[in-house]
């Protein structure tokens, strides 16, 4: 498959000048957010730097063009995302309860200014998995993990005698996937706070 057309960095001018010195995980956190907010066609570069604090001469000596930005944003906030993930589970006993705190997790995510600003995974797929082989494997592989660790903890769930056996962990799990990923999505709408947790809580029936 071809690679994300337009990705050439055109917008600005090349600086000659030393780049200099950011904390890139900072400048990273902020080019996440405006590629959830405007995707990635709609971004320039020079809306890229300006959102970073960068100029265009050390956008370019840390990464070789807005597609590298983007590669580099998408891995770190999967790499966020599930630290994010770990840390709300390691506190639940059962897997039911690791489970809601996922739900939850994302319910958080869904609604107000967070909602609104959207999810990268989301308008990745959307925008451009269909023409970018290597970014179609990173949507695939963070979905895949994602569904990978609802499978599991469902079937904690089951050995701890939270979740009844009789649940099928692996079509519950992409339901859950699937309402996760919704939420993201709806959340563009601004919803409420309330609506949000209100379907965490019909979802968790679905274990009973």
């Amino acid at each position: 498959m071809p690679t994300i057309p337009g990705s050439a960095p055109m917008d600005l001018p090349r600086s000659r000048g030393r780049p200099r010195e950011f904390d890139i995980d900072e400048a990273l956190d902020r080019a996440i957010r405006i590629f959830c907010q405007r995707g990635y066609h709609a971004t320039s570069i020079g809306e890229l730097g300006e959102a970073m604090g960068l100029t265009a001469g050390s956008i370019y000596k840390a990464f070789k063009d807005k597609r590298a930005v983007f590669l580099a944003a998408f891995d770190r906030q999967a790499s966020m995302r599930g630290a994010q993930l770990m840390t709300a589970i390691d506190a639940a006993s059962t897997g039911r309860e690791k489970l809601h705190r996922i739900l939850a997790f994302y319910a958080s995510l869904s609604h107000g200014a967070e909602g609104q600003h959207g999810c990268l995974v989301v308008s990745t797929a959307v925008e451009l998995a269909a023409f970018d082989e290597e970014v179609a494997d990173r949507v695939v592989d963070s979905l895949q993990r994602r569904e990978k660790l609802l499978i599991r903890l469902i079937r904690v769930g089951q050995s701890d005698g939270s979740i009844p056996a009789k649940v099928d962990s692996q079509a519950t799990a992409k339901f859950m996937l699937c309402l996760l990923q919704g939420l993201r999505v709806v959340g563009k709408t601004g919803p409420s706070k309330a609506a949000m947790s209100a379907a965490v809580e019909v979802a968790m029936k679905v274990l009973d």
